[in-house]
């Protein structure tokens, strides 16, 4: 009885198989001939994503269907076909480029492509070339030129939502490849160590985007997108030189030789086989025309990425920035305008650097897994007793999955991070900090205008205090808890080809 109940389960199941079609094939770029991974192949109400190889397999039942195949910032695919049971046809695409600003591919609303047309919030897009043209040694600089972006001693406000919170905490998130790097103790963003040679694009969020990415983007997010190897090896070198003339009063003028400003930059890309690898580096010598105020630093950074199989991908980020500066408090007298009082001058020396493990992972179903990890160390040491040095974990899982048949787009995820701080200011005490927290949000195609999104974010929040003394007494032990959700509800929609309508 079992055995032909088994039986009439394996006929069953042959002859559902049977009844469907199979599409398959590559999609690629038409004028470089790339692999386009993720793409949207769609029938119906059946549709599956491009694997890491550009290749798909999409298996519907017999009929007639338009198969629409969609990448972001590149032209659709549209075509009749109609499919006999048992069918396979091989359906290999090349898709060519769209240069039109609204097609940019952006990633930081959603965690996942989307054309700068369709997102929900205000999004700015910074092109590499504009970075460049600056010829300024960091980010900040450039992104001054962003309307409603300042940069005021190091610290972001967009749109003035933010004010001036020196010391404690960034309300603009600093992102590179979707991951935070914002110091630990301070959250503060280190410009130096963004890899300002090699740039793929820059995203800036104007506006609250913590159901995501959590508080620390209350008012916005920057996120630094690196460049990728491409099918062609590519090399850039890079350099600038600055100086200064005398002032008019020659009784400022305290150098014998013009201070003057030196940087070089340099980026290698290709591909190995299966292996992606990018290299980069950056020399800064930096003099003022304030005596005692300066900067020198070098960076390095590595990009790898291996395709394992047409599923699975591993990659591994690091960067490196050693460097010195020095600098003064206030200066020295009315006479000596460009000079510093004797004692307020500091000179610091620093180390820090990063490594970033991820994985990205398609089930079966055209699901996508996605780890990404981040260890940040940071020792600073000041002559003044200053120094301190701070160590950040981060840990993040992605979950997306599409349905095609509604056009929803959900992802979820974990985020667990935490840091430890040694701070000789504070009696060489360590203290400890951990955050968990979960999100969700859900992106809806509704008609060919209307995109809307909604989200939610639920964060934990622990600082724990060990108890120090300091000259003028002590500060008993503690540990601080808090949690919160956070909710997020947004929408675009098109009134005109080049007109939308957004709420956040």
């Amino acid at each position: 009885m079992k055995l032909w109940l088994l039986s009439g389960f394996i006929l069953l199941a042959g002859g559902l198989c049977a009844q469907n079609a199979i599409v398959k094939g590559m999609v690629t770029d038409q004028t470089t001939g790339e692999a386009l991974p993720f793409a949207n192949v769609a029938a119906g109400n059946f549709g599956v994503t491009t694997d890491l190889d550009g290749s798909y397999s999409l298996e519907i039942p017999a009929g007639k269907y338009t198969i629409k195949v969609s990448y972001v910032g590149y032209t659709t695919y549209s075509a009749d076909l109609e499919l006999t049971t048992g069918e396979t046809i091989e359906l290999d695409l090349a898709l060519s480029p769209e240069s039109t600003l609204l097609n940019t591919a952006t990633v930081t609303s959603g965690k996942y492509e989307t054309p700068l047309s369709e997102v929900t919030v205000s999004l700015e897009v910074i092109q590499p070339s504009l970075v460049e043209s600056t010829s300024k040694p960091t980010i900040d600089e450039a992104l001054q030129k962003v309307p409603g972006v300042t940069v005021i001693d190091g610290q972001a406000n967009i749109r003035g939502g933010s004010g001036y919170s020196q010391g404690a905490g960034s309300r603009v998130l600093l992102l590179v490849d979707d991951v935070p790097i914002l110091q630990a103790d301070a959250g503060f963003p280190n410009w130096d160590d963004v890899p300002i040679e090699n740039i793929e694009q820059i995203e800036v969020v104007k506006g609250a985007a913590s159901a995501l990415y959590g508080s620390s983007a209350l008012n916005g997010i920057i996120n630094v997108r690196t460049a990728y190897a491409k099918a062609k090896p590519e090399t850039k070198l890079a350099s600038f030189y600055t100086t200064y003339f005398s002032p008019k009063d020659e009784g400022k003028k305290w150098w014998d030789t013009a201070p003057y400003t030196f940087g070089l930059s340099g980026a290698h890309r290709r591909k190995i086989g299966k292996l992606d690898l990018v290299l980069g580096g950056y020399y800064l010598n930096q003099e003022s025309f304030r005596k005692d105020t300066y900067k020198k630093y070098g960076r390095f950074n590595l990009n790898t990425r291996f395709r394992a199989t047409d599923r699975l991908s591993f990659g591994l980020a690091a960067n490196y920035n050693q460097g010195n500066s020095g600098s003064y408090f206030y200066w020295k007298s009315e006479e000596a305008a460009y000079e510093g009082a004797p004692t307020t001058l500091s000179s610091r020396d620093r180390v820090r650097y990063n490594v970033d493990p991820s994985i990205t992972y398609f089930d079966r179903a055209g699901n996508r897994h996605k780890v990404l990890g981040r260890y940040y160390y940071v020792d600073n040491n000041n002559d003044r007793n200053q120094s301190n040095s701070s160590q950040w974990y981060y840990g993040e899982y992605q979950f997306q999955k599409r349905f095609a048949d509604v056009n929803l787009i959900a992802t979820t995820g974990v985020v667990v991070s935490g840091n430890q701080i040694d701070a000789e200011l504070y009696g060489d005490t360590t203290f400890t900090a951990s955050n968990l927290a979960a999100f969700l949000q859900l992106e809806k195609k509704v008609g060919d205008r209307l995109n809307l999104s909604a989200g939610f974010r639920y964060e934990r929040n622990v600082l724990n205090n060990p108890g120090f003394t300091y000259d003028q007494g002590s500060v008993a032990p503690s540990e601080e808890k808090e949690s919160k959700p956070v909710f997020r509800l947004g929408l675009n929609y098109e009134v005109t080809s080049y007109t939308f309508l957004r709420a956040s």
